[in-house]
């Protein structure tokens, strides 16, 4: 199978030194590359500046920007069956960066603009054959917002996990099909949870 894996942060620039990022790591891509790899899958990685190790083996592109991961999972999508987006896309970005350094030392408003909604994109352009999975990272592990965002996107599977996913080692999760299956999963390391989630999403072509 060809895959197609987002993973880390993205990096939005306010001026040629400081930008709005988050706290992903990548180690839900590392555990998901790995795994897709060890099956024997052929895997294309688009990735934020992860801040672990990735397998060497392997197709990478990396960006730092949501508007070149939209435009590179735009571009790479239509050649591959499953698409599994585990980056962590900044929501927002500044609606201007600046091209010198901003002067420190004093007050600074920012104004922000919506970045794109890469899941979306991709689930407007997904052919019949092909699937998507996606991550849902909410406050009190919200499974309503979680189900709303598989129907918005055009989904085949989301993970649904908490806010202290972020930069821990381990997870919890709770898998949600569009007819409305669930599946809870409690706590393990990442690389578990990537086994697991693979061998879901392959469930998807059956």
């Amino acid at each position: 199978m060809r895959i197609l894996l987002t993973a880390g942060p993205t990096r939005e620039p306010i001026d040629p030194v400081r930008y709005l990022g988050n706290r992903s790591s990548g180690q839900m891509g590392q555990g998901l590359a790995a795994a897709a790899l060890r099956a024997g899958h052929a895997l294309t990685t688009i990735l934020g500046p992860v801040s672990v190790s990735m397998p060497k083996n392997l197709r990478r592109i990396d960006i730092e920007t949501a508007q070149q991961m939209h435009d590179a999972v735009l571009t790479e999508f239509p050649h591959h069956d499953l698409l599994i987006m585990a980056a962590a896309v900044a929501d927002y970005r500044p609606k201007i960066a600046q091209t010198e350094k901003i002067p420190s030392g004093n007050n600074l408003t920012l104004e922000l603009e919506p970045t794109q909604d890469i899941l979306a994109a991709a689930g407007a352009i997904k052919r019949p054959d092909q699937r998507t999975v996606g991550f849902s990272l909410v406050s009190q592990h919200d499974l309503a917002k979680s189900q709303q965002k598989i129907r918005q996107k055009n989904l085949d599977l989301i993970v649904s996990n908490p806010l202290e996913t972020i930069s821990s080692p381990t997870i919890v999760a709770t898998l949600l099909w569009p007819d409305g299956r669930t599946e809870e999963l409690p706590s393990r390391s990442k690389a578990a949870l990537a086994d697991i989630l693979l061998q879901r999403a392959v469930d998807l072509f059956k």
